[in-house]
């Protein structure tokens, strides 16, 4: 009992001597949330966001009968991503300041969904107003990137601001239709302004 109390303590005390500065925060833009991050080493960080969107869209290209379309749903969604970024990457940096630093950054990752409740849209060939079902839930996995410039001032404050595409694989489902489908999902527009905390 005892040596695995040791080796926990260790363990403990390994990651903590590991840890870098992090900093938490609000993020505001497409999927209005919270968001990590973990400096790992001097040039490199995790970042991890969970956001909502209230009648925000998500873009399918989906099975509407025998016709492959481009779906729009709206309605509230959730959305959690994680991406590993470089900082300052390929040694691009930017002039020194007397007073914070800027840096910029790019990386990759991971972005999962869920929508429900909300309404779909398809091209108006298939219905005079563009809206078809009154009940339409979606789902999704994708790969994203990242790419952003960010401000750490001189007391504990950074702001920053990226763009995070996704492109991947979509569950759809609408009422009317033959169950769920499965389609390809993409967001090419989430711009999002980040304000963190550094501790």
């Amino acid at each position: 009992m005892r040596k695995l109390l040791l080796v926990a303590v260790l363990v403990i005390a390994s990651v903590m001597a590991y840890a870098g500065p992090r900093a938490i925060g609000g993020r505001l833009g497409a999927f209005s949330g919270v968001s990590y991050e973990h400096a790992i080493g001097e040039n490199n960080m995790f970042e991890v966001e969970l956001g909502y969107s209230i009648d925000g869209q998500s873009d399918f290209w989906t099975k509407y009968g025998s016709t492959t379309t481009h779906s729009r749903g709206f309605g509230s969604t959730v959305q959690a991503a994680a991406t590993y970024d470089w900082i300052d990457p390929f040694g691009a940096t930017f002039p020194a300041m007397p007073k914070g630093e800027w840096h910029w950054y790019m990386g990759a990752g991971l972005a999962a969904g869920f929508g429900w409740y909300g309404y779909a849209y398809v091209p108006s060939t298939y219905s005079s107003t563009g809206i078809v079902g009154s009940t339409t839930n979606w789902g999704f996995v994708a790969p994203c990137g990242r790419i952003g410039v960010e401000y750490d001032f001189w007391f504990p404050l950074q702001l920053s601001i990226d763009y995070r595409p996704t492109l991947g694989v979509g569950l759809w489902e609408k009422t009317g239709t033959s169950g769920v489908q499965s389609a390809l999902y993409w967001e090419m527009t989430c711009l999002a302004l980040g304000v963190r905390y550094k501790f």
